[in-house]
C-alpha cells in the first residue's frame, strides 16, 4: 500500500530507516530512499503516503521499544514468526508477511491460486493512479520515462497470468482487425441499383454472406444509418453483439459494414463541414488524434461520386450542428 501510495521502488522501501523521514511541516514528510539501480533519492511523500505513514509509526512503536538499537532504527519491523519474540526486518521478513497475508485472508488470482502479489508491479499502480487524477492526454501512460514502451512490455506484460494472457491477446487482434479494416477500400456504390453492388464489390457480398433480400435493403435505403447504410448493425463490431451499433456517425467511414450511395452525399458533406468547425475550434494534435483518420476518409468517399450529385446535395447542408446526431460535448455552436 505505501508503494502504490508514494511511487517508490521495492529496494527502495525495504531498506527504508527511521532517520530517512524528514518532517517538513506537520503534515509534509521528504523522504529519502536508495534505489540500488542507481542512487539516493528523496520525494516528498503525497498526503495518503504520509498518513498511512503516521498509522505505521503509531502501531509499530510498541514492538520498536523492545527491539535493539541496530533494529529500532529500521522502519519496518515484524515477528519473524507469530507467537515467537524474534524480531525480523528486511526483504525476507517483508516478503513472508506477504505470502502469510495471502494466505491468511484467501486471496485468489482469477484461476483460483493464491494471488502472487508481484511487488515490482506496486509502482505501475501508484502511476496509473496518478494518470486517472491528472490526466493530460499523453500519448502513453509513461510507467518509468527511463524506459521504452518496448522494454516496458517487457517488463510489464512478459509473466501475465492466463487471464491477463487472454485479454493481451484480444486486445491485439482487434488491433489488427482494426489495422486490416483501415486498408480496406470504402465500398461505395455509384448507382441505386442492387445489380451494381453485387457488380464493383462481390468481396463484400461473399464475405458477409450477404443474401439477396439484405442486398436489395443496403441499396434501397433501409438499412440506412447517418452516413451510410449498415450491413449488420448486430454484428458487434463496434458494441455488444446482439444489440444495435452504438458507433458515433464518423466510425462508419471506416467501418466494413457500411456501403455508401448517393443518397447519402448531404449527410457526408454535414458531416465533412463538421470536421472543419471542430479544425477550427480544437488544437491540430487533438483534432487528428479525434478525428483525423475521418477526416481523410471521408474525402476517398466524396471522391467516388459524381459532382452533379456533390453540388445537388451542398444545396442541402446549412453548416449548422442541428443537422447531425451529436452529443452535447460535441457542439461546435
Amino acid at each position: 500500500m505505501f508503494g502504490a501510495y508514494s511511487g517508490i521502488v521495492p529496494d527502495g522501501i525495504d531498506d527504508l530507516q527511521v532517520d530517512d523521514i524528514d518532517w517538513a511541516g506537520d503534515a509534509t514528510i521528504l523522504l529519502s530512499y536508495l534505489k540500488r539501480r542507481t542512487a539516493t533519492e528523496s520525494v516528498t511523500l503525497p498526503r495518503y503516503a504520509v498518513r498511512l505513514l503516521e498509522q505505521w509509526l503509531s502501531y509499530s512503536a510498541l514492538l520498536r521499544s523492545f527491539a535493539d538499537e541496530h533494529q529500532r532504527r529500521q522502519l519496518w519491523l515484524g515477528l519473524s514468526r507469530p507467537g515467537h519474540f524474534v524480531i525480523g526486518t528486511g526483504s525476507p521478513s517483508a516478503r513472508m508477511s506477504v505470502q502469510r497475508w495471502v494466505i491468511r485472508y484467501g486471496v485468489k488470482n482469477d484461476d483460483g491460486v493464491p494471488l502472487k502479489i508481484h511487488r515490482s508491479r506496486i509502482r505501475t499502480t501508484h502511476h496509473a493512479m496518478r494518470d486517472k487524477r491528472i490526466w493530460a492526454g499523453q500519448g502513453r501512460a509513461t510507467i518509468d520515462p527511463n524506459h521504452s514502451p518496448g522494454v516496458e512490455g517487457d517488463h510489464y506484460l512478459s509473466a501475465p497470468t492466463s487471464s491477463q494472457r487472454r485479454a493481451i491477446e484480444a486486445i491485439v487482434e482487434d488491433a489488427q482487425h482494426d489495422l486490416l479494416r483501415r486498408a480496406h477500400p470504402p465500398v461505395v456504390v455509384t448507382e441505386e441499383q442492387t445489380v451494381a453492388l453485387v457488380r464493383d464489390y462481390p468481396q463484400l457480398v461473399s464475405a458477409l454472406a450477404l443474401e439477396d433480400t439484405v442486398i436489395a435493403e443496403l441499396v434501397g435505403g433501409a438499412r440506412d444509418v447517418f452516413v451510410a447504410a449498415c450491413a449488420d448493425q448486430l454484428s458487434g463490431l463496434h458494441g455488444p453483439k446482439g444489440k444495435p451499433c452504438p458507433a458515433r456517425p464518423w466510425v462508419c467511414l471506416l467501418c466494413p459494414l457500411a456501403v455508401f450511395t448517393p443518397r447519402h452525399a448531404p449527410n457526408l458533406l454535414r458531416l465533412k463541414a463538421f470536421f472543419a468547425r471542430q479544425w477550427r475550434q480544437m488544437p491540430a494534435a487533438q483534432f487528428m488524434a479525434v478525428f483525423g483518420p475521418y477526416s481523410q476518409q471521408i474525402e476517398q468517399v466524396l471522391d467516388h461520386f459524381d459532382p452533379a450529385v456533390l453540388a445537388h446535395a451542398r444545396r442541402h447542408v446549412t453548416d449548422r450542428d442541428d443537422e447531425m446526431p451529436l452529443r452535447p460535448e460535441e457542439s461546435t455552436q
